[in-house]
């Protein structure tokens, strides 16, 4: 009984409307139309990958009116790789997850943004004692990042948001998602590893070879961009691969896209008409 009540109380959280609990589906809206697995193990709650579509979602450009402020910057250098501890629906019906670190938590406090797997996080909770720390997570994030994909026992890239004082290693990331790509290739060379990504066009307009990307929060260079694959690809040399989580997923699965945000601006000024006025001038 307590099972039962606890996913008729899950799905009435995400969906109001919804009137049959024996079935979730549907649960949220998605731009594509999804139909997700009936058969659930009673034997434990169901993971939340079968509760939001998982897709390589398209970024769309927001309006001016629209854009997200940037209240933290991180630099996409991993301080340190944590474990989930918890990944699931909280008290207050919403979402919650625990993740076991220690180095980011020397100096957090509540409210500290922490990127995980290059997604910007408010900490809600915190024990410096059992190394543990919780964030809160909103339908909209698990839809439109790979986090949806992690289980207890999941390895995350962990990083604190950037001080003034902090050296920039790696390039301004924001930790605003824009959407995910998927692992269609792995190679080795010496003790290097290629690694090949696909993403849909409209994150790929936005990637250039020689530039910064940030895949699962770690700032990277891309090598080569593969138009007709939609494609892009990087390498990772042996220190990177052993402070970094994209070396243990396997091809298939999903990483975090974070496009360099300085593109993204040059776009945003050329399609306003702004340059024009400055050369009549």
């Amino acid at each position: 009984m307590a099972i039962s009540y606890s996913l008729t109380s899950l799905s009435k959280t995400l969906n109001p409307s919804l009137h049959k609990p024996s079935t979730i589906c549907n649960l949220l809206k998605t731009p594509h139309k999804t139909h997700l697995t009936p058969t659930l193990n009673l034997l434990k709650p169901p993971p939340l990958s079968l509760l939001f579509t998982t897709h390589i979602a398209k970024f769309k450009p927001k309006s001016k009116s629209n854009l997200i402020p940037i209240r933290c910057l991180f630099t996409g250098i991993v301080e340190e790789m944590g474990r989930v501890q918890y990944l699931g629906s909280a008290a207050d019906g919403g979402f919650t997850m625990k993740i076991l670190s220690k180095t980011v938590l020397e100096d957090v406090n509540l409210g500290d943004s922490i990127a995980v797997n290059g997604t910007c996080l408010t900490v809600t909770d915190f024990d410096t004692q059992s190394a543990e720390f919780t964030v809160g997570l909103s339908p909209e994030t698990l839809r439109i990042t790979s986090l949806v994909e992690l289980e207890p026992g999941s390895v995350v890239n962990l990083d604190r948001a950037l001080k003034p004082s902090t050296r920039m290693g790696g390039h301004f990331v924001q930790g605003h998602v824009d959407g995910t790509g998927e692992i269609v290739g792995k190679e080795r060379e010496g003790d290097s590893l290629w690694v090949k990504v696909k993403t849909s066009p409209e994150l790929l307009r936005y990637i250039v070879p020689k530039g910064f990307i940030a895949v699962d929060g770690t700032s990277l260079t891309v090598v080569k961009v593969f138009d007709d694959e939609g494609c892009f690809n990087f390498m990772l040399v042996d220190y990177t691969q052993q402070n970094v989580v994209i070396p243990l997923k396997k091809i298939g699965q999903k990483v975090n896209l974070e496009v360099d945000i300085l593109g993204k601006y040059v776009e945003r000024i050329l399609s306003s008409g702004f340059v024009n006025p400055i050369k009549s001038s």
